[in-house]
């Protein structure tokens, strides 16, 4: 039987927030994440609307609680949403979609939205894996490989990666030198096995360094060892990233998460507005679903108040011809670039580190695609879809000793992201948004995406890799 990877991922990410009640929704598809007996609202006036209407709906009702609870903290201030506590997480079914439905009217009276559900943000890779890390010999070139050039420090783009952080020996990979930023929260567990996701940001990172050699990089750990967060804390987190080093030339985010209107993150409204008055560009990945409905905060790229400032980036699949299976895909996904089987620094440079893969390979193609796709190739199995227990001397344990090979729209990212960093610093162009515009206006190169051409973002230095399936040992 298929894994049900979104289910096994609930676990994952719901142990690594023990002090927070999560659930899936909107119904057993389990397109999201959130958090229950809590809804969002922006601050002011409209807080006060559903703090009333919580009060006026909820006091009778089985399961629900009249009072809220407005905390101060990360979330509070310059992000501009209160949480208001609508249930209790611990009871029952959760309040949340109650709650929402009965805030309707007001939102019908007022004609926009006013509240949401705490949403679970998370990386591209996370709730929707694309796959898991395969070692790579050093002895194989990174895909894409170092570019030629550079730049001085002065002159470099600077690109902020919202990560997981770095790994503790990144620096002995040649290309990440440079490179600053948050170690990893953790990066293996008690047994001294890498933990799942661990390298993600560091992996990220190495794309970049790749495609746009000189390029001034940080990677920010603003996720925790799962590579998620709260929609109301990610602001607080974002603001807090450019506050360190002020707004970065570009910002690399292979993180979102989808909802169930297809509307915006409330928690991101004010970062977003600054965004926009700024010079920084976003490149954010379009997520791993397979589908065309909106991932956020990629999808903002659709909106044309953030058509400038927001790049939404799909995956390619190994060969470049079209998609890969898992990309999502849709008017809102801007541009595509190489994401399947990429190779880049993961970690084990010094003492090599053992690996348990945590999800099979399938038997076909779990989205319907006949090309031999990652869903199956290379083949093993996983402790969480076969109920075995993660310990040492597993048939399916792997050492990574430096590099490795990765798909996923999060590395799709990095290399839309430094091509980005690339124009500006080959043509003196100090604003990235228009450094993307132009590079947009000279890339003739396309792919086909559900029989629709669309653009395609191809580093020079990266090699196809021939979608061949592997010989079936006789």
């Amino acid at each position: 039987m298929a894994p049900q990877r979104f289910h096994e991922q609930f676990q994952h990410i719901q142990r690594s927030m023990p002090d927070v009640s999560l659930a899936m929704g909107p119904d057993e598809d389990a397109h999201f994440l959130y958090e229950k007996g809590v809804v969002l609202a922006r601050d002011g006036e409209e807080a006060r609307v559903v703090e009333d209407a919580v009060r006026a709906h909820f006091t009778a009702t089985d399961g629900l609680v009249p009072d809220h609870v407005r905390r101060d903290g990360p979330e509070a201030g310059r992000t501009g949403v209160t949480r208001i506590r609508v249930g209790d997480p611990a009871a029952g079914d959760d309040a949340v979609p109650h709650a929402l439905r009965a805030l309707r009217e007001a939102e019908d009276r007022r004609g926009r939205r006013l509240v949401s559900r705490n949403h679970v943000v998370h990386i591209a890779v996370n709730a929707c894996p694309g796959d898991e890390p395969v070692p790579v010999a050093r002895t194989q070139p990174a895909n894409p490989a170092a570019a030629e050039g550079g730049c001085d420090a002065d002159s470099a783009a600077r690109v902020l990666v919202i990560d997981t952080g770095l790994v503790r020996d990144h620096g002995s990979y040649p290309l990440l030198a440079r490179t600053t930023g948050d170690p990893e929260a953790a990066e293996t567990d008690a047994d001294g096995v890498l933990r799942p996701y661990a390298g993600h940001g560091t992996f990220i990172a190495g794309i970049l360094a790749a495609v746009a050699p000189g390029t001034a990089i940080t990677v920010r750990g603003t996720l925790n060892d799962a590579g998620a967060v709260l929609e109301s804390e990610f602001g607080a987190r974002l603001f807090e990233a450019v506050d360190q080093g002020g707004w970065p030339d570009i910002i690399s985010l292979s993180a979102g998460t989808t909802t169930e209107g297809g509307d915006g993150l409330i928690g991101l409204d004010a970062f977003l507005r600054e965004l926009r008055e700024q010079r920084t560009l976003l490149v954010a990945a379009a997520g791993n679903n397979a589908s065309d409905t909106p991932f956020w905060p990629a999808a903002y790229a659709a909106l044309p108040e953030y058509a400038g400032s927001v790049l939404s980036v799909g995956a390619l699949r190994a060969d470049g011809d079209g998609e890969a299976c898992f990309s999502n895909h849709g008017p809102w996904v801007r541009v595509f670039a190489p994401g399947e089987r990429l190779t880049s620094a993961l970690t084990g440079f010094g003492t090599p580190v053992p690996y348990v893969y945590q999800h099979s390979t399938y038997d076909a193609c779990r989205f319907g695609y006949d090309y031999p796709c990652t869903c199956r190739f290379p083949r093993h199995t996983g402790v969480l879809s076969e109920g075995r227990e993660s310990t040492g001397a597993k048939p399916d344990q792997v050492m990574f000793d430096g590099l490795a090979q990765w798909s996923g729209t999060s590395f799709a990212t990095p290399v839309a992201a430094g091509l980005v960093a690339a124009r500006m610093t080959a043509h003196a162009e100090p604003d990235p948004r228009t450094a993307l515009t132009r590079l947009l206006a000279d890339t003739t190169d396309t792919a086909e995406v559900r029989g629709a051409r669309v653009p395609a973002l191809r580093p020079a230095t990266w090699r196809p890799v021939p979608v061949v399936a592997p010989a079936v040992p006789a």
